[in-house]
């Protein structure tokens, strides 16, 4: 399986038993499970407090946090890489590629630009409805294509607010 950690360290992972392989080499370490995601690892005499902060399950990433240090990691299994290889891969089959309104309401501010890039749970614009203003996040990464309303739009429920690449 492959392993990308931080967006831009690429591993070839090969579990097999005991035995475990990074990028072909055998990786000797001793692991013990201290609670609920944390463990203690010692690789080559360094001893490395190892804690899950956050497991997705449906798109096989973890956020782990090594001796006070954060990472950020993705897994790709054999089926990921077939589905990958034949067109049929999970992120681009559920990519989001608009945001529509929640409610009917008015624009208050809208916060990006066409053409800038948005990480999930990045601030869209804010929609005043119900006299409360609410904060509209962008629901996937991407590339914002179009902006289709302005401040002051009075908009109903389901109307298109944000198109993506």
């Amino acid at each position: 399986m492959k392993v990308k950690v931080n967006g831009k360290f690429n591993y070839e992972l090969d579990v097999n038993g005991d035995e475990i392989k990074i990028d072909q080499a055998i990786v000797d370490f001793d692991y013990q499970s201290i609670k609920a995601r944390h463990s203690s690892v010692i690789h080559k005499n360094k001893s490395y407090n190892v804690e899950i902060i956050e497991h997705n399950s449906l798109d096989k990433s973890f956020q782990i946090k090594v001796n006070g240090r954060t990472y950020q990691i993705e897994i790709e299994d054999q089926y990921d890489q077939l589905l990958k290889k034949l067109g049929m891969d999970y992120s681009t089959a559920n990519k989001v590629k608009e945001v529509k309104a929640p409610m009917p309401g008015l624009v208050l501010k809208v916060l990006i630009e066409s053409g800038k890039e948005v990480v999930k749970g990045d601030n869209l614009l804010v929609l005043e409805a119900m006299k409360m203003e609410n904060m509209i996040k962008s629901p996937t990464d991407g590339i914002v294509q179009r902006i289709l309303v302005n401040t002051g739009d009075k908009i109903e429920k389901n109307t298109i607010l944000i198109q993506f690449e």
